[in-house]
């Protein structure tokens, strides 16, 4: 198509990608404008910009509240643009599309298209969900499901590029740097794409290094088209090495890459990393008693090859520096971490341990017993509740609990007074009946704030200036209101951790939990991570609730400094009444 010219009085109102299929051929139209008559024209884009380039590309875009409904068109233009230089077939480069907000939507999975038109067209009728900001959520799916072979994703062993193009304008409502870095370390490359005022470190949080290369923030969603020609070259790199991290060696293919180690080294799983050849294990070795492994090939039993190739260490550093730790330490790849026994919290030198939540707390659990929990999960969430316990000091002067099981009506379990020891607390937890009927959190809430922190059920008077905690779980949506019972309590002094599984509404989790969300408020999938929730809730409670010896040592520096400063005082008015 020949090149046309236009007087500068034109003004380029909009351009974007189009395939012309009468054409055949991939194109960016423009319209221009002026004194309102409008002249389009073509401008081809290069053909086969990706040409035979293998990858397994899957975008996940923000669809929260936050993004308008004009701005969600710019970005659906933007993958449309992408897609124009992409060499889409299922032996070639293969397309996946997730969209989040409160959940998570797979729009069309890497094997459900086959033709770059059936996949513009899904991008176009894709439907702007307006709810909330679950980005490590979305980040989890595509690692658990989007990249698994079932959904299209080609096996780790053809060596196929697999790269997320994340889209988000704002901050998460859920952790992110633990999932994305699971995410790179499976071998998939990040690239964080932020809009307005999104936080640049949460965004490098999410890309992968170096984040020059893989992390970008534009001030609106106008100006994301202006990285349409940073990404062609990125993605069409022949050079995958220079984007997709070995430990050792990178060779590139004709359309592809795949990683190798050294003399001595052999690759592990991820088809990334290298591991030392044990030889002596390999059995092979010829030696009629004992075989040790030397500097060069072999190590002594017990050490393992440092970086540098030559010299040792010892794989139990535990026991061969002074570590400090208190309680215990545990070896690592290539070092050590402090750990805690189970009711213990490290400390911030992460080394020294403290009992978690010796000072006093009345603590009350609101636990969902509905019909779409289940009984085996409902096990689980028992399990939960033990859990928690265990890193309580549980007696009348301590950590008082409570307990709630809602379903169609609400039950309690126990009450603050009712047990004075943990193992009295487990076994009821143990013995807990699962009700298995409706979802009727905003009743549970309500029982929660008029009766369970009553001082006729144990609570401690408001005086005693003892800290108010409840931890409401539910796995889907209330079939009541939540928002006012859960308001009048916080306003009374309450603090409420809300734990979602499943399918909860993250409206409502928001509704019920105390500020800020992100340290009170816990998302789970489904219930394979209630380990995780409990350990990052069991730290919070800790945080929020410093132990009595931590207050005891401020109170006696108190006293300390205050007869300290009184002595210093009568000294200083006897030398002044001398000196009169």
């Amino acid at each position: 198509m020949a090149g046309l010219c236009f007087p500068l009085r034109y003004i380029i109102a909009r351009c974007f990608a189009s395939t012309v299929e009468s054409l055949g051929q991939a194109y960016v139209l423009c319209i221009l404008e002026f004194q309102s008559n409008h002249l389009c024209f073509f401008f081809p884009l290069p053909e086969n910009a990706c040409n035979r380039k293998r990858l397994d590309l899957v975008f996940i875009i923000d669809s929260s509240r936050s993004v308008r409904p004009y701005d969600f068109e710019k970005v659906k233009e933007f993958i449309l643009t992408i897609l124009q230089f992409l060499d889409i077939s299922p032996d070639i480069t293969r397309v996946g599309l997730i969209q989040y907000g409160s959940t998570v939507k797979h729009e069309f999975s890497l094997k459900t298209f086959r033709r770059k038109h059936d996949v513009e067209r899904a991008v176009k009728r894709m439907m702007h969900l307006a709810t909330g900001t679950m980005t490590g959520l979305a980040i989890q799916y595509a690692l658990n499901i989007a990249f698994s072979e079932s959904e299209g994703a080609r096996p780790l062993s053809q060596n196929v590029p697999r790269i997320i193009m994340i889209v988000t304008d704002g901050r998460p409502q859920d952790p992110v740097a633990e999932v994305s870095a699971k995410a790179r370390n499976s071998g998939i490359l990040i690239f964080a794409i932020g809009v307005g005022r999104v936080d640049m470190n949460t965004l490098k949080s999410i890309g992968s290094e170096p984040h020059e290369e893989h992390v970008f923030l534009v001030a609106n969603f106008s100006q994301i088209e202006t990285l349409t020609s940073a990404f062609q070259t990125k993605l069409c790199a022949q050079d995958l090495c220079a984007t997709h991290g070995c430990q050792q060696e990178c060779v590139n293919t004709n359309d592809s890459y795949f990683c190798q180690c050294r003399h001595g080294f052999t690759l592990n799983p991820d088809k990334r990393t290298c591991k030392k050849i044990n030889f002596c294990a390999l059995g092979k070795h010829g030696c009629e008693q004992e075989c040790v492994n030397t500097e060069d090939s072999f190590c002594h039993e017990g050490f393992v090859l440092r970086e540098d190739g030559k010299t040792c260490r010892n794989k139990d550093l535990c026991k061969t520096v002074d570590h400090g730790c208190e309680h215990i330490c545990v070896n690592n790849d290539h070092s050590y971490v402090c750990k805690c026994h189970e009711g213990f919290v490290l400390q911030e030198d992460g080394k020294m341990c403290r009992r978690c939540t010796e000072g006093p707390v009345d603590l009350v659990f609101v636990i969902d017993g509905s019909k779409s929990l289940g009984e085996d999960n409902f096990e689980v969430v028992k399990e939960f509740v033990s859990g928690i316990l265990d890193s309580l000091e549980i007696s009348p002067k301590a950590a008082r609990v409570g307990l709630l099981q809602y379903s169609s009506e609400v039950r309690t379990e126990f009450t603050l007074r009712q047990f004075s020891t943990a193992k009295d607390m487990k076994k009821a937890v143990s013995q807990m009946k699962y009700m298995g009927k409706g979802s009727m959190t905003g009743l549970a809430l309500k029982q929660m704030f008029e009766r369970s922190f009553t001082e006729a059920e144990g609570a401690r008077p408001f005086s005693a200036e003892v800290p108010r905690v409840s931890i409401v779980f539910t796995d889907g949506r209330a079939q009541d209101e939540v928002s006012e019972w859960a308001s009048k309590a916080k306003q009374n002094g309450i603090t409420i951790y809300a734990v979602g599984i499943g399918k909860a509404i993250e409206e409502e989790l928001l509704e019920i939990a105390s500020e800020p969300p992100d340290k009170h408020l816990f998302y789970a999938e489904d219930f394979s991570t209630m380990g995780e929730i409990s350990e990052k809730l069991k730290k919070r409670i800790c945080e929020a609730n410093p132990s009595k010896d931590m207050e005891q040592c401020n109170c006696e520096n108190l006293i300390t400094f205050q007869n300290h400063a009184n002595a210093e005082v009568k000294k200083l008015t006897q030398r002044y009444i001398l000196s009169e």
